[in-house]
């Protein structure tokens, strides 16, 4: 195991400024023009997959990392850059995380490099749990899973929103409900390869931030898979419903469900991109507020100026710790016994959404106009106290977890 440390090695680092860099240079030039037309910017992602930013490999090493600090690292990087290219960059991941936490060893090797494609021809994936109906409340999804034994195939029906790539993706994830009377443990997840009939994009929608990232509805309407594209197999799928329902009959403990385990295997790097977005933030700020003069003197001479700066530089620097210390955590297997990986997602995502709003109080007028980047990065920061749970949900958790009650 690991131990704890604030202090990246000579490798990390070499890998923090070789991102850096590619936010710096790429991203960060691109990012008002993508934002603008509210497409997946489909070059960044080409020149992201011929550095070897978006690939397999390099999304392994990071997840592999004994001190859990690559994968945040890397968020933050990127995201320091515009979180919409960055999120069309690593949306891929939530997928191949799905099928990291919950497929077997043949299926991460099959599935897994189809989501990324290649140098050439890249490719993304998404993963679809969320429904018009059901979001934090994944007891109420209706999409459903039914098994037909004579051609070995699962058939699947419903709708999907809030889709990172959903439609556009080569692979698509589906949480589905295979026994709808074991409400949430009776949920699964599936491969739903490309070109597979049945699946069709709905609605795309046309959101406040994040702008550069496709977001859309998944529409599966007869959708045939193998049965070989059940994550983790029927075996393990049917002995976790018999124990989910023995459990159900005895009153037993929770059972763990497909999305729930992709979701806590992702809330520090969803709480690492927040870090990213709002560090973006103070630094502008900062530098404005250093070059910008009223009144005969730099504005940060001001102490209502120089006391929000100090608040903000202080908030990321916490918000990056809690994010650093779960996923240490997460990487060696120590339990989240007070619900740290939902800390540090609530804490980053409402401390983006803050600093954001100060940068722009600190650049005044300017900070409201598309002239600036405050603008934008405020706009991108709402999201992370909303998707892959809110922050209510968040807070929920976390005071479950410290109860050990049912608190609703």
């Amino acid at each position: 195991m690991a131990e704890f440390t604030m202090e990246l090695n000579d490798e990390q680092k070499e890998v923090r400024d070789w991102l850096h860099g590619f936010a710096a240079d790429v991203i960060r030039p691109a990012a008002a023009e993508w934002d603008e037309r509210e497409e997946t910017p489909w070059p960044v992602i080409q020149e992201a997959a011929k550095v070897g930013i978006y690939s397999l490999d390099f999304y392994a090493q990071q997840y592999f990392d004994p001190t859990g600090l690559g994968i945040p690292m890397a968020m933050e990087e990127l995201f320091w850059g515009d979180a919409g290219i960055a999120l069309s960059i690593v949306g891929t991941g939530l997928a191949a995380v799905g099928v990291l936490a919950n497929g077997t060893e043949e299926q991460i090797g099959t599935w897994i490099p189809q989501m990324y494609g290649d140098t050439n021809d890249v490719k993304v994936a998404a993963f679809c749990s969320s429904e018009p109906d059901a979001g934090s409340d994944v007891a109420s999804m209706r999409t459903r899973a039914v098994y037909d034994e004579a051609k070995d195939e699962w058939v699947l029906n419903g709708t999907k929103t809030w889709a990172t790539n959903g439609g556009i993706a080569n692979v698509h994830v589906v949480v589905a409900v295979v026994d709808p009377e074991l409400g949430s443990k009776g949920h699964a997840s599936f491969i739903v390869p490309p070109g597979t009939p049945g699946l069709s994009q709905g609605q795309k929608f046309k959101k406040h931030g994040i702008r550069a990232s496709h977001t859309a509805e998944v529409v599966l309407d007869n959708a045939r898979v193998p049965g070989s594209c059940l994550l983790g197999g029927k075996e393990k799928l049917d002995e976790r419903l018999a124990r989910a329902r023995e459990r159900a009959k005895s009153g037993g403990e929770r059972v763990k469900n497909a999305a729930m385990a992709t979701f806590e295997a992702s809330r520090p790097a969803v709480g690492a991109m927040a870090v990213g977005t709002a560090r973006a933030a103070y630094e502008v700020a900062l530098d404005y507020a250093v070059t910008r003069e009223q009144f005969g003197r730099p504005i940060i001479d001001n102490q209502g100026v120089a006391f929000q700066l100090a608040d903000m530089r202080t908030a990321v620097d916490a918000a990056r710790l809690l994010v650093w210390r779960a996923s240490w955590m997460a990487v060696n297997g120590k339990p989240f016994t007070a619900a740290e990986g939902s800390m540090s997602k609530l804490f980053a995502s409402e401390t983006a959404k803050k600093v954001t709003a100060q940068a722009i109080q600190i650049l005044g007028g300017n900070g409201y106009t598309r002239e600036y980047p405050v603008e934008r990065m405020h706009r991108d920061a709402a999201i992370y106290t909303i998707f892959e749970g809110t922050s209510e949900i968040q807070r929920l958790v976390i005071a479950r977890t410290l109860s050990g009650k049912p608190i609703r």
